[in-house]
């Protein structure tokens, strides 16, 4: 089976990273998704968020914070995800849409509501010195 091959937005607030639940998912997962045809990470990420929670990405603070490969949850066809996560400023109001029905801030005590790939994403912003 292929890798589903993802991006994410890592953003980090009082000690604890952005999750989103879409609609019918059980466990959290970073906002971000698959690319469409011909778009760049910064492209098929800023869009991902705007069409999740009405944000804006701040084109110029956008960094690569590392990629990460995890078990695949939720998703037949793949065995595993493939997330290139990123952080960014942003801009706007926050407010869940498209296909997610909330957003919270989750804290390293609580990573059993996050996917498998959301979790190794919280690892590795603790890695990059965004958590303690």
């Amino acid at each position: 089976m292929e890798d589903l091959d993802v991006v994410a937005w890592v953003q980090v607030s009082g000690d604890r990273m952005l999750a989103v639940r879409s609609r019918g998912r059980d466990l959290l997962y970073l906002p971000g998704g698959k690319r469409e045809p011909g778009e760049d990470d910064w492209s098929a990420l800023s869009r991902e968020v705007r069409e999740e929670l009405g944000l804006e990405l701040d084109r110029t603070s956008f960094r690569e914070l590392g990629v990460i490969r995890a078990p695949a949850h939720d998703q037949p066809d793949f065995s595993h995800v493939r997330m290139a996560c990123f952080t960014s400023g942003h801009r706007g109001a926050m407010a869940p849409a498209g296909e997610v029905d909330e957003y919270r801030y989750v804290g390293r005590a609580e990573r059993h509501l996050l996917a498998p790939a959301a979790q190794a994403a919280l690892d590795l912003a603790a890695d990059n010195g965004l958590l303690t």
